[in-house]
């Protein structure tokens, strides 16, 4: 019969493999697949640092500026005026619209349709993490457009607190204005370094990435020159400042030599936390 011209011998015959065992083998090769594409990934699911190609260091996207002004001439305090009023009007409580607390939220607000809990589950700006503090001290883990809405409620809610951005004359600063100053500094630039390091993709697309050089330089240069931010702080993005403020009043990264601030070798394997 044709059957049993076709069968194979007994010795060559194909083995028998279960559906069972053919299912739990390709479930261990997915779950294998699944642990190694994890391996590979940040906890926020971004590509590991020395993965990334930072767009906004190609030389085509630092030259651009609204504006050639020399910013440090701009940032230096005048003569015959208070330092804590100057600080004041730079920082969040000027005339009109001219304070970095509200460019910086005009900035984020042009990518905020971008920044959302699901593409950026975490505050994340190259290898480190940022935790928004409460209150009480508490570590909030949050994602960062959670984080961004924490820091412009909270400088706001500073701003139109007279005890503390005083209006009325006669009235004086707090002795402890400049520290304060300095938080929000410091919460100013990881939102700006996040919108460098998530969304300057969306940022150069609205063509708005020559708005955004231009505040960077601005921001880092007047931070500088009153010590509003520390070095450590801001080394995460030292590699944008030499290239962006190098021609605009020297301004040189002041990384604590960790190689966290450039992406240096010891700054691509693990993630920080702030």
């Amino acid at each position: 019969m044709l059957g049993d011209h076709c069968s194979l011998p007994e010795d060559q015959a194909l083995p028998s493999q279960s559906p069972k065992t053919g299912l739990c083998y390709k479930m261990v090769l997915q779950a294998i697949s699944k642990v190694l594409r994890k391996s590979k990934a940040k906890p926020n699911g971004k590509k590991p640092a020395a993965e990334e190609r930072k767009a906004y260091l190609e030389p085509e996207h630092t030259k651009a500026r609204i504006t050639d002004f020399q910013f440090k001439e701009l940032v230096v305090l005048p003569r015959e005026i208070d330092l804590n009023e100057w600080l004041a009007s730079n920082s969040a409580r000027g005339p009109g619209a001219t304070t970095f607390f509200h460019h910086i939220n005009l900035q984020y607000s042009t990518i905020s349709e971008f920044c959302t809990g699901e593409t950026c589950q975490t505050m994340a700006v190259c290898n480190t993490q940022y935790y928004w503090y409460d209150e009480r001290g508490k570590k909030v883990k949050c994602t960062a457009p959670q984080y961004v809405d924490f820091v412009m409620s909270s400088v706001q809610k500073l701003v139109t607190d007279e005890d503390v951005f005083p209006t009325k004359y006669g009235r004086e600063f707090p002795s402890s204005f400049e520290s304060l100053v300095r938080k929000i500094c410091r919460h100013l630039f990881h939102v700006l370094a996040h919108i460098y390091w998530a969304h300057f993709k969306e940022t150069l697309a609205l063509e708005l990435h020559g708005h955004l050089n231009t505040l960077y330089v601005h921001f880092i240069l007047f931070a500088r020159e009153f010590n509003l931010l520390d070095p450590k702080e801001t080394a995460v993005m030292d590699d944008l400042t030499e290239v962006l403020c190098s021609g605009a009043g020297g301004v040189h990264s002041g990384g604590s030599g960790d190689g966290a601030g450039s992406g240096g070798p010891g700054a691509q394997n693990h993630v920080k936390e702030r």
